[in-house]
């Protein structure tokens, strides 16, 4: 039991942790969309943009193979938030009560989509 939760949890965190690198995406190409058109920079930006959709499709792949894909698409929601986040930090974007209601929303709704399945296998 300790070890399945264990195992849930870390396949938690490595969804977020995905979810986290499928944003750095935006991030890039809103670098490169602040560049001049046909620029080097924005070549650069949109060039490096690859990297971590490229490697989070590797890595997608591996955590579908453990994860319900039903789970596993649920979460994808939770990079919503990971870009208000890098948004603000980065951009310094303002963040307004209707974006927090609509995060909360978003992690309220994971969340139970997550605890809705922990106790279907308590009756067999």
């Amino acid at each position: 039991m300790a070890s399945e939760r264990k195992s849930r949890i870390r396949d938690v965190l490595a969804l977020q942790g995905l979810m986290l690198l499928f944003s750095g995406y935006s991030v890039l190409a809103k670098f490169a969309g602040n560049q001049a058109a046909w620029s080097a920079p924005f070549f650069a930006y949109y060039g490096l943009s690859i990297l971590p959709l490229g490697v989070y499709a590797i890595l997608w792949q591996r955590v579908i193979k453990r994860v319900p894909l039903t789970s596993a698409y649920a979460n994808r929601a939770v990079a919503v938030v990971w870009g208000m986040a890098w948004g603000a930090w980065i951009f310094r974007e303002t963040i307004n009560a209707k974006m927090l209601i609509g995060a909360a929303l978003i992690l309220a709704g994971v969340a139970l989509f997550g605890f809705s399945g922990e106790r279907s296998g308590a009756g067999e």
